[in-house]
Formats: C-alpha cells, structure tokens, sequence
C-alpha cells in the first residue's frame, strides 16, 4: 500500500504519517517527486489494511498496491530512478556503456582496457575478480589481486569500476575497490548477498536469472531496496530456452515491460545474450532501440588468448562500432521523440 500526500504537504505531516505507520510496527519508504511525496508500507497486509491513515492532515489518498514488488513498482515511484555513479546518470538521457573483460587476467591487461574503452566513450570499466564458472576447472578469477589492478584502472582512467559479488563474507573487503555491485544470474536469488548489498548504499547491477521471470527478478531488486538502498540497476542478460545457436535468448520484451512496471534503470547485456561477438552488434543495437538505458559488453584486446568468455568479447574495432551505433541510434530516437511532443502541440 501507498500513501499519496497533497501536493505542497509539510514535512510534519509527512513525518506525522511515517509516525503513525511505525507505531504499527511497519517500514514507511519515502519517495520524494517533484509535485508530490508517496509514502510505500511494507509489512504485514492485514496491519496496513487496519492503518488510521486516511483521515490525517495532508494526505490525498491511500492506494493499495496489488503487485508484490512494492519498492520497485511505479505505484509507489512514478519517476524514473536516476543513479549518479562518478560523472555519470545511469537512466538519463544519455545511454549507460559498461565495458571490460569478463575476467581481470593481468595488471597489464586491464589497464590497457581501461585506457581503450575510455578513449572511445565508456562510462564504467566492468571486470571479473570472482569468476563463477560451470566447471570448477575453468580460470575462477584473481581475487583480490584482480580488485587491486581494477582500482589502478579506475585510478588511471577515472572510470568507476563494476565488478561481481558471489558470497557475503568479501562484502567489506570489495567495498574498497568497488564503486557497482553485480550480481550475477546465478546469484539473482541469493537472498542473504542481496540483503547484505542492500545494508550499502552502494549501486547494485541485479542481472536477471537464466531461467527467472520478470516478477522473479523485480522481487530480487526488492530485497535490495528493502533494506534501504534505492540504487538498483536492472539488467537482462538472456535467458535458458530450447534455443542452441545462441547461448541464451537475450528477452528484449522485458525491457518495456520492466519499464512500465518499474521506475528502476534498465541496461541489456548482448554479450551473455548471443555468446558470440558476431551477432552482439545487432542485438545492442536492438536493445537500445527498444529503450534499454545502456548496455554492458565484454571487450578484450586478443579474445582468442581470453582466459574466459573470448568468444563473447569485442576487439576495439568492435567496441568503437559498437558505440558509434549507440550514438546513432540514440539521435534517432530523441528526434523522434520530439517530432511526437511537436505534434502533439
């Protein structure tokens, strides 16, 4: 359930709701617009239901919310969550590019990376520390010495460093290196890592499960605003189908579906959609198209030497191609967008 207060309600009747709510033993979430402040109350459904709330001083309505993502929903948040990571909005106006290795392999290799996707337009440096990986045989990462060359890269090239989280017991130990959390498919329902990353207020990118449905995966971002971190960024990665030629089916019906639903930014990941660098191009070129707010890529300067993922990864031809799309693409729709408002009036 929402609480909806009148356009120009004080902060004392804000605070006289969020008063009463906890005097209930519930959890009020403010969402603050820019018209209009909307209380969310999490808890049991037969205490919100008996809440004296309708008849306080400046509140306009009390709304119930029928889906069970209530923090995530666009009931509860009606304007698109913008996230401000260094220089950068994740969900404005301008696309999201996260690039990097799927593994950090050397000191030498990300840096040279870094220094690359910099130059032809990334906002964030993406690399794996921790790797999980289907077989306990494969490269499983450098651990915290693959975090200390990310931080060289981040100090090198100012670009913000997003990198994997697998289990809660490193949490404080990548807080130093990390500026974004990921987690990963296989993690999306780890319910104890999504709560330990919701105590931070550090920005989360929830990738979606191989085989987890919309609700699933807005459920999982719950967990993480539930416990007071409001900087979640969504990202679908493909999902498990019958489907072989491909190493998932990357669902771009969930981005305007997300977005209708959910005021939380949404970014695609072509590279673990397609699993091959071939048809990553069209598919980011897609995925923009269909309104996702930017994109994550692996990118490698030899994919045929990468320890992990080297069929998925670009070359910097690819990447600089890649970019110059997104541009493109992006002009498109904005002048699009504004030949609708032009016709309109």
């Amino acid at each position: 359930m929402i609480v909806v207060m009148k356009e120009g309600a004080t902060a004392d009747q804000v605070n006289q709701v969020i008063a009463v709510i906890e005097s209930c033993g519930l959890s009020p979430h403010v969402s603050q617009g820019a018209e209009k402040t909307i209380v969310g109350i999490i808890g049991s459904k037969d205490r919100v239901l008996e809440l004296p709330i309708e008849g306080l001083p400046g509140v306009e309505k009390v709304v119930p919310v029928s889906k069970p993502f209530k923090l995530a929903s666009r009931a509860f948040h009606p304007q698109d969550t913008l996230i401000q990571i260094g220089g950068h909005v994740v969900g404005g106006a301008q696309p999201t590019i996260i690039a990097g290795p799927c593994s950090v392999e050397s000191k030498d290799q990300i840096l040279d990376v870094a220094r690359h996707v910099k130059a032809l337009g990334a906002h964030m440096l993406r690399g794996g520390a921790f790797k999980p990986r289907t077989s306990p045989y494969s490269f499983q990462g450098l651990g915290e010495e693959g975090l200390k060359y990310l931080a060289l890269a981040r100090e090198d090239t100012g670009l913000p460093v997003v990198t994997e989280i697998m289990e809660v017991g490193v949490l404080s130990m990548m807080d130093n290196y990390v500026d974004v959390f990921q987690i990963g498919a296989r993690n999306m329902q780890n319910y104890p890592l999504l709560r330990a990353v919701g105590h931070t207020q550090k920005p989360v990118l929830l990738k979606r499960g191989l085989s987890a449905t919309i609700e699933e995966w807005l459920m999982a971002a719950e967990y993480v605003l539930a416990e007071g971190n409001p900087n979640v960024i969504l990202c679908e990665r493909g999902i498990r189908t019958f489907e072989t030629y491909t190493r998932n089916t990357l669902d771009l019906n969930a981005i305007p579906v997300v977005q209708h639903l959910s005021h939380l930014p949404v970014l695609v990941d072509p590279s673990h959609g397609v699993g091959h660098w071939r048809y990553i191009l069209p598919m980011a070129r897609a995925g923009i198209a269909a309104g996702a707010q930017g994109l994550i890529v692996e990118v490698h300067p030899h994919p045929e030497r990468a320890l992990s993922d080297g069929e998925q990864s670009l070359t910097y031809e690819n990447f600089a191609q890649l970019v110059h799309n997104v541009e493109q693409i992006t002009q498109v729709l904005i002048t699009v967008d504004e030949a609708l408002v032009a016709g309109k009036h």
